[in-house]
């Protein structure tokens, strides 16, 4: 494992700290990097199919100077002896993370701070861009960004392809299993996967949900089709559902699980359309149930975070989304940019035993935006004294 020798994630203090491209970009020697390069053939896979496109929450952030919050892998011990910090120690714990399609998303950024914290790291991956991940991380492209806190690399034990849309393969229409973009693949429907996990680990600790699709998403909501309706709800909510339920039985009792989803399943968000805003108020509430359940059946806690608006290549089907990052910026409590590994950094608190008690919320990661009740760039309240962030201080 990537974080074998580090204690647990350590919750450091907050440092100045510049990304080089996008979010969670440690900077190590390339003579580290390189030296520690995964071959292709330790990124095994398995095979599978997928239909709809998943409108991965793959965020990525935009180089800035604002100061981050990071966390350290660190050896549990300062210089003198004392305790360093709060230990999130996953060492030993199982992930799989459904929805990594490259380096700079959501899932990329949890399975990076899981691993951090000694997690070992199992994904599964939307088939077309399947290849396309499997080459990219041959080739190391993706080194720089497998850069942990302590220096080393995180590691993939294994990569699934996976289509969360399709429950098993009764499910699956005959278009999508004669689809080129498919050939060569099989045993990638959730429950197949399941399976493949089972046979190849027995169990897991951790279910990450980090997908989902709105092949409507820029429609509003009376222009919507049926077809585009259910289909957001289908990759956007129900897909949690099925993953919890097929993967429940190989969950270890106290194990987690964890989805992300948005503010626009309790506020209007104009441009947000296609039944995407409906489709993450059913996330919020299968949780809550989710959380009954699996509680019940397996002491399996389940929670849901909601992250704040980043910039990534999935985002970009929204069309405004560089405008609603201007928009947190400005009416946020926190003006900062938000970084992906934010969120990778509640995830890894969540699906821990310091949350062990946290079950069935809503855990917003967005620098408070959710707690606004209107803009304050309006001009409403332009002869209003409201405060600005200090800038120029750095948090100790």
């Amino acid at each position: 494992m990537a974080a074998a020798t580090a204690s647990g994630l350590q919750i450091a203090r907050v440092r100045p700290y510049v990304p080089s491209r996008g979010f969670s970009k440690a900077r190590a020697g390339a003579a580290l990097v390189d030296s520690k390069r995964i071959t292709h053939s330790e990124l095994r896979s398995s095979e599978f199919v997928s239909s709809v496109r998943p409108f991965y929450q793959s965020i990525r952030t935009q180089a800035s100077r604002s100061v981050k919050a990071v966390t350290k892998a660190m050896s549990g011990m300062s210089d003198n002896g004392a305790a360093s910090g709060l230990s999130i120690d996953l060492r030993g714990k199982k992930a799989f993370i459904a929805g990594v399609a490259d380096d700079n998303g959501y899932g990329w950024a949890i399975a990076k701070c899981l691993a951090a914290a000694g997690a070992e790291i199992i994904i599964g991956t939307w088939v077309p861009v399947m290849k396309i991940f499997e080459t990219s991380f041959k080739r190391g492209k993706f080194d720089e960004s497998r850069v942990l806190p302590n220096g080393s690399l995180m590691e993939i034990t294994k990569v699934y392809p996976l289509d969360a849309a399709f429950d098993n393969l009764e499910d699956v229409p005959e278009d999508v299993k004669s689809n080129k973009r498919y050939a060569g693949f099989s045993n990638w429907t959730v429950q197949e996967v399941a399976e493949l996990v089972k046979q190849d680990f027995g169990s897991i600790d951790i279910l990450v949900h980090s997908l989902a699709n709105g092949p409507e998403v820029s429609k509003p909501l009376l222009e919507t089709s049926r077809k585009g309706y259910l289909a957001a709800l289908s990759a956007s909510s129900y897909s949690f559902v099925s993953l919890l339920k097929y993967f429940l039985p190989i969950i270890k009792p106290g194990g987690s699980s964890i989805s992300l989803t948005y503010i626009a399943s309790e506020r209007i968000i104009p441009g947000y359309g296609g039944g995407m805003s409906s489709a993450k108020a059913a996330l919020e509430s299968d949780t809550r149930v989710l959380a009954f359940e699996a509680g019940r059946r397996r002491n399996i806690r389940v929670n849901t975070i909601s992250a704040g608006p980043l910039g990534s290549r999935a985002a970009k089907a929204i069309g405004f989304i560089d405008r609603m990052i201007e928009y947190s910026a400005v009416n946020a409590p926190l003006q900062k940019e938000l970084f992906a590994d934010e969120v990778g950094n509640a995830a890894a608190f969540l699906v821990s035993p310091l949350a062990s008690a946290i079950t069935g919320t809503v855990t917003y990661v967005d620098n408070g935006l959710h707690a606004m009740g209107v803009g304050i760039d309006s001009p409403v309240f332009a002869e209003l004294a409201i405060p600005k962030a200090e800038t120029s201080k750095v948090p100790a």
